[in-house]
């Protein structure tokens, strides 16, 4: 038997941008329910050093659980399980998330993206990432591979931005394949070469960490960036109609309302910067734009307690 659980907003997501949100709207006396599956790409960073306020940087996992854990003290809910199911119905929305059915007047999706991973172990995978060997956001930390041996594992137009960007930080930039070859056109060959960008011949091939080193295909790097895009979870927003970009991204106007009334997004699942500090951004503007959003369906007058 579900239990059942009545909210003002069911945010999807307990990422930065979600719990940001849940932070201001139970701070404007709402009722709010987080429900997070677990395993949010923001609790992968090792650490992070250039989210202000943290000269010496802190892990990702860490600065979410301080934000649920601020989010709670004002009164947010948070559920540990997937939603699966949601559905609109009159002016509500229902969502299943294993044995819990939520019932609210408003829902913000947070649900983020994953990143592809190159093919490797999954323990050697986290150990890469643990370590610094491998990384996923040349702007969260490309300034850690200042002047050093990087590998960018990719092709195409997102490979090549990826190492354009990269040769910012260090001289030693090498494009590398993930199967089959690059995908390149003259132009963007001569781009690179004109950039300094090495480009392997051969594609990936085996991948495997030495010492201080992640070895690729027989080559040593002090590190390496894969450039393989991202899932995009946008499904639920599918399930009601909500529109997405080409490549799943969800649409939002400029106060992060998709065109599902009552139905809002925010942080990596919208096309924009992938950042904490943007997800985070776009968590408070969605939230004050729920509160009043709710506010002209029905005025919100506190009682006295």
């Amino acid at each position: 038997m579900a239990s059942e659980d009545e909210t003002d907003v069911l945010i999807v997501g307990g990422g930065p941008a979600g719990l940001t949100a849940a932070i201001y709207l139970a701070r404007f006396h709402l009722r709010v329910t987080v429900v997070d599956r677990g395993g949010g790409r923001a609790t992968l960073i090792p650490k992070t050093r250039n989210h202000a306020g943290f000269p010496e940087g802190i892990a990702g996992a860490e600065l979410v659980r301080r934000m649920r854990d601020q989010a709670e003290r004002y009164g947010a809910r948070t559920i540990a399980a997937e939603v699966t199911a949601l559905a609109r119905v009159a002016d509500r929305f229902i969502a299943t998330a294993g044995a819990h059915a939520v019932t609210a007047r408003a829902v913000l999706l947070a649900t983020g993206v994953t990143n592809h991973r190159p093919a490797m172990d999954e323990a050697m995978h986290d150990a890469a990432l643990a370590r610094g060997l491998l990384r996923y956001c040349p702007i969260c930390d490309g300034y850690e591979v200042t002047d050093r041996r990087v590998a960018v594992i990719g092709t195409g137009e997102r490979g090549v931005r990826e190492a354009l960007f990269l040769r910012g930080y260090t001289a030693d930039v090498t494009l590398i394949a993930p199967e089959r070859g690059h995908d390149l056109d003259d132009t963007a060959r001569a781009t690179l070469a004109e950039a300094g960008v090495t480009l392997a011949g051969e594609p990936c091939g085996a991948i495997a960490l030495a010492d201080a080193a992640i070895v690729i295909g027989g080559r040593r790097f002090d590190t390496a960036y894969p450039a393989l895009g991202s899932a995009i979870h946008s499904g639920l927003a599918a399930m009601l109609g909500a529109a997405t970009s080409p490549d799943g991204c969800m649409i939002v106007d400029a106060h992060q309302r998709t065109a599902v009334p009552g139905l809002y997004a925010a942080g990596d699942v919208v096309l924009g910067l992938d950042q904490i500090s943007h997800a985070m951004g776009e968590g408070g503007v969605a939230a004050t734009t729920i509160r009043n959003d709710l506010a002209d369906r029905a005025p919100l007058r506190r009682a006295t307690p």
